[in-house]
């Protein structure tokens, strides 16, 4: 994927998204290329953040995390990531019912795969220690994310109608959130199980 035009991604229905249809990457390469990699972000932010300055953004524990515990949370949460990219696009696909549309796997995949792409950058937000900074990071992250969804339901499922792709694109926003709720509750889990085991 052409990483430059993903802003103009944000407020059109052809840029960007015409060449990614075009250019028509499998699942396997959208995976390997660039999901997998921009899934590393946030865990290694998380990683720096809990060891570099802890306390700062995530609660400080008492011990401190080791490395090892904090790789832990970290593998674990990278690959909940990438679970949840290809949960999401089965669902995505399966919601194309709400507009009568019958979209691809590969095409819901695309949309799964763009749509997390301001939350994965929103992590480097965790250079700078403080939670505030944070929090405003990942709430303008979300307002591109559905941005994304928005503009990209209606040329990756051929919508002859856009008030059916902002139908479609509310139902995808909210299993989104859901799914982004789900991500916290693993890592929540993952610390839970590491501070239990001291």
């Amino acid at each position: 994927m052409n990483t430059h035009n993903l802003p103009k991604m944000l407020y059109s229905y052809q840029e960007g998204w015409q060449e990614l249809i075009q250019v028509h990457p499998t699942v396997k390469k959208l995976f390997a290329v660039y999901v997998v990699p921009m899934s590393l972000i946030p865990p290694a932010m998380m990683l720096y953040a809990m060891l570099v300055a802890p306390g700062a953004v995530f609660p400080a524990l008492v011990p401190a995390f080791t490395v090892a515990e904090a790789m832990a949370v970290a593998v674990a949460f990278f690959l909940a990531e990438l679970a949840m990219v290809a949960l999401m696009a089965s669902i995505i696909q399966q919601m194309g019912d709400v507009v009568d549309v019958k979209p691809d796997y590969h095409d819901a995949f695309i949309l799964a795969a763009i749509a997390p792409t301001p939350l994965w950058l929103s992590a480097l937000a965790l250079f700078v220690p403080s939670a505030w900074f944070t929090a405003v990071v990942v709430a303008l992250a979300w307002v591109a994310s559905a941005a994304l969804i928005y503009h990209g339901v209606y040329p990756l499922f051929k919508l002859d109608d856009k008030s059916k792709a902002r139908v479609m694109g509310s139902f995808v926003l909210m299993a989104g959130v859901i799914a982004w709720a789900a991500l916290l509750v693993v890592l929540t889990l993952m610390l839970s199980i590491i501070v239990g085991f001291r």
